[in-house]
């Protein structure tokens, strides 16, 4: 029997209404008027619009009051901002159902706030990531509006990258008062939304489901707390209460209703079993089904209080590597019985405005993610909680969640701070993150900090009293998942070429050189690589739109302040230049810096993953980045384009795929070339074959070797071993060109490069002529969303294009553009290798672009009606072959 509530409105969301905000100096706002003259003091800025959820440095942008601060060194013109106290400001309605009791519920005030309505102090709140709640009841009593104001502090003094962890004091994010990748723009502002929630006789709270599945069999454990308004506010208890829950299965089809009386405060759980199950899996192992929960408390068909919610079915656990020495944590995952190596990705926030990120921009990320084959993300202990659409987007595109708390190193001292005042802060902010996140299904790890130690390249351990205490709070609210104290963990915080002493571990984040870097990834025996990159520049398209003209040509960052203010630590001038002589312009020098990227790091996971579960995992520094920089180790850049170090990666994860192992990229002539060959497959077993060419740059096959074996289920296979000697038809620069294949199932091309040079070893490759790329559309573009529904996503605009390079040399990592501007855009096959006479078909996925606060700039005033996108290769402004413009 299909029952109907009447369901008043409960929870009325305040965030997007409008608000005001006015600058003051410090403690102005308390005084009000002047003691000497009895005049009303005026603040810094006048009433101006504000955004909420957001940051006070949009605003002040958009009223005119500071440049925009992303552009050149503008932000040093704003760090006054900082430094200001601000007042929002907006006017509350009292709704039509009122209930027994009216909260004002603040999910997130950043930093230090007081709160008022019509004037009355309802009360002080401190911290980031729990919440504030006020009763406001009795100021709707005999009214029908209020006006509500929050007064937020200047920011507290903190640590950034460089300073003392001990001596920390906050739970606020840290990496916005300056962080190798971003600048110092230190945010003030209401970051997440406020709900004005109506209180009846009883309300739900502490939600808690847990999932499971063996032998053909699922459950689903939802306990929760009913708790009961306070005796002060006159409640008269009455019967007829009832806790109805509902599951639905993940085609929205109810599957089972049970329902409980209620007669007072207490706990309650309702057990749902299911046969077949729909499990849910990784992204790159299964499907994403999400099953549907509904909660309420209700009394003659009246409902006074509902919670909806979705969860997956699945079996977690975690197991020891193979090989794993004694003492060391279960680093691999298992779901559904299943080991999972982690292709993974470190995410500090979207953007250092992190109030006005957009559900957009969050779905374009985790959307990419997972079409790189990343299965997890570790949200970063320097950044932030998230905000709770991250965590459903994770749900829905498979994408595990390793979640810090907010703690990480500062250089000077590494050590967890014990101040009082900190772990009480700190205890407050862990309940709320762990009760407010365990109902994912995608959480995977919770860890306790960034990078915490208690002396040099040793990480803290759960002996440190303020680790421990995050270790029982996991352990009482969330006892199913694993918690780590800190990453890296282990003996060693850092990688190393010593043996037997890394379990998970840290570095580097540069490329190490054309002979060490092969060395050292290639010999390390970690069992965990949970931080690591290799830095590259963005495109010229994001640079244009940061930068001036004058600093549009290449600069070392030793050179010009602009560049370093930019990027900083991530300077590859003298890098590039090794590898391809001084860089002829801007466009060239970024292409060249990419590349590195790219190689350095498509090595790095290639190495591990050759040792598959030995090591059971890669977590890349870093997926995206929070301010538009000129050079970063970031995979994504801060407009949503993807550089050549994600597309590399991309195809690094990929289901199937054949590397190459190796120590050096010269071997010159006469010199013996000796490197093993490997395969390895997200869920592929048995026979495999690879195919090895060595091909100069007109396509000439100059040497072959097949290879054939069974791929075994939980390691890679060494397939063979790739010999030959250059000789003089080699040429300065050649390739070697590995594809997999299975019953069903071809790998994608893997190309490295090589050189017989002894110096400016891809210097070549900037003089390579006779490229000719011929671009065939097939078809318009067309609307696609995905199959399922559920896990839909947003709509895409989809076109396929056939790239054939009818020249007479080689086009070296062709790529397309979106020009427009208008559309975020993903490609299949991107910086892709087209020897002569060969063709690749790219498939363009292109959304419009939905960014918030300062990435609402990156807009045309006009939405274009439609992508457009041109191809271009390697170096093409310096080389015979030119950008070649979709038809």
């Amino acid at each position: 029997m299909e029952l109907d509530w009447e369901e008043p409105e409960l929870d009325i969301l305040l965030s997007r209404q409008s608000w005001q905000v006015k600058g003051y100096y410090p403690y102005v706002p308390l005084l009000s008027k002047s003691q000497e003259t009895g005049l009303v003091l005026n603040g810094v800025t006048g009433w101006i619009p504000a955004s909420v959820p957001g940051g006070i440095h949009y605003d002040l942008y958009r009223a005119g009051y500071i440049p925009h601060p992303y552009r050149d060194q503008n932000s040093i013109s704003c760090e006054w901002v900082e430094n200001r106290w601000w007042m929002y400001k907006t006017v509350v309605h009292k709704p039509e159902h009122t209930g027994r009791k009216l909260e004002l519920l603040f999910k997130g005030l950043d930093y230090k706030a007081r709160v008022y309505m019509d004037g009355c102090l309802l009360g002080n709140h401190e911290g980031m990531f729990h919440p504030a709640v006020f009763d406001v009841t009795e100021h709707f009593r005999n009214q029908e509006m209020a006006t509500l104001e929050v007064l937020l502090e200047h920011s507290p003094d903190e640590m950034h990258q460089i300073g003392i962890t001990s001596r920390t004091v906050t739970q606020k994010s840290r990496f916005n008062y300056k962080w190798d990748f971003s600048t110092r723009l230190v945010n003030i502002g209401i970051w997440d939304d406020i709900i004005l929630r109506v209180r009846d006789e009883y309300a739900l709270d502490d939600i808690r489901i847990v999932t499971d599945a063996a032998d053909g069999k699922g459950t689903i454990d939802v306990r929760t707390v009913v708790g009961q308004v306070e005796a002060g506010q006159a409640c008269l208890m009455q019967e007829g209460y009832e806790l109805i829950a509902e599951c639905y299965d993940p085609d929205g089809i109810l599957v089972e209703r049970q329902s409980r009386p209620v007669n007072g405060a207490g706990d309650f759980r309702f057990l749902f079993q299911l046969d077949r199950p729909l499990l849910w899996h990784p992204n790159g192992h299964g499907e994403q089904p999400l099953y549907g929960l509904e909660l309420q408390i209700v009394r003659q068909n009246m409902s006074i209080d509902k919670r909806s919610l979705k969860t997956g079915v699945r079996r977690l656990a975690y197991a020891m590597n193979r090989n794993s020495p004694e003492g060391a944590f279960p680093y691999t995952i298992v779901i559904n019985g299943k080991k999972i190596y982690i292709r993974g990705v470190n995410l500090p926030p979207l953007d250092l405005m992190y109030g006005n990120v957009s559900e957009g921009s969050y779905e374009w990320l985790i959307y990419c993610l997972k079409k790189a084959h990343i299965n997890l993300v570790r949200v970063w202990g320097g950044g932030i909680i998230e905000k709770e659409v991250f965590y459903q987007l994770c749900d829905r595109y498979g994408i595990m969640v390793w979640q810090e708390f907010i703690q990480s190193s500062s250089g000077l001292d590494n050590e967890p701070s014990k101040v009082p005042s900190f772990l009480d802060l700190l205890e407050k902010s862990a309940v709320h993150a762990i009760k407010s996140r365990r109902n994912h299904v995608s959480l995977a790890v919770w860890s306790g900090g960034n990078e915490l130690t208690s002396a040099f390249n040793k990480p803290s351990t759960l002996e440190d009293p303020n680790l421990s205490m995050l270790q029982d709070l996991v352990r009482l609210h969330d006892p199913e998942r694993m918690f780590l104290p800190t990453s890296a963990s282990g003996p060693v915080e850092f990688i190393t070429k010593e043996k037997g002493i890394s379990h998970d571990v840290h570095g580097n984040w540069k490329y190490m050189g054309q002979d060490e870097h092969y060395e050292l990834y290639g010999e390390a025996d970690h069992l965990f690589h949970s931080e690591f990159g290799v830095d590259g520049m963005s495109s010229v398209k994001s640079i244009r739109k940061f930068f001036s003209e004058s600093h549009l040509a290449p600069f070392s960052m030793d050179d010009n302040l602009v560049w370093r203010h930019h990027g900083e630590w991530w300077d590859t001038y003298e890098r590039d230049k090794s590898f391809f002589g001084e860089p002829q312009n801007l466009s060239v020098y970024s292409e060249c810096s990419q590349w590195i990227q790219a190689e350095g790091l498509r090595f790095i996971l290639e190495a591990n993953q050759r040792r598959k579960f030995e090591n059971s995992g890669s977590i890349i520094w870093q997926a995206n980045e929070p301010w538009p920089n000129v050079s970063c180790t970031n995979l994504i850049d801060y407009f949503g384009e993807g550089k050549m170090a994600y597309y590399w990666a991309r195809k690094a994860f990929s289901p199937l795929h054949a590397s190459l192992d190796y120590r050096q990229l010269n071997y010159g002539i006469g010199e013996s070339f000796a490197g093993g060959v490997y395969v390895y497959s997200n869920d592929i077993t048995g026979p495999v074959t690879v195919t090895a060419e060595v091909l100069n740059p007109q396509g000439l096959v100059l040497h072959r070797q097949q290879f054939t074996g069974d791929i075994p289920e939980e390691e890679a296979l060494m397939i063979g071993e790739l010999r030959f000697k250059p000789d003089d038809s080699y040429m300065d620069i050649y390739f070697i060109r590995l594809r997999a294949e299975t019953v069903g199932c071809v790998s994608e091309e893997n190309v490295y490069f090589f050189t017989t040079r002894n110096r400016l070893w891809y210097e070549p490759a900037l003089t390579l002529e006779g490229v000719v790329l011929r671009i065939h559309a097939m078809g318009s573009w067309h609307e696609q969303s995905e199959a399922d529904g559920e896990n839909g996503g947003f709509v895409r605009l989809v076109k396929t294009f056939e790239v054939e390079n009818t020249g007479t040399t080689v086009a070296l990592h062709v790529r397309p553009e979106e020009t427009t501007n208008g559309f975020w855009m993903e490609a299949e096959g991107a910086f892709e290798t087209i020897f002569p006479g060969e063709s690749r078909r790219m498939t363009i996925a292109c959304v419009r672009k939905s960014g918030g606060g300062f990435l609402e700039e990156d807009r045309p005033q006009v939405d274009p009606a439609e992508p457009a996108v041109v191809f271009s290769h390697f170096a093409a402004n310096v080389q015979s072959g030119a950008m070649a413009m979709s038809k």
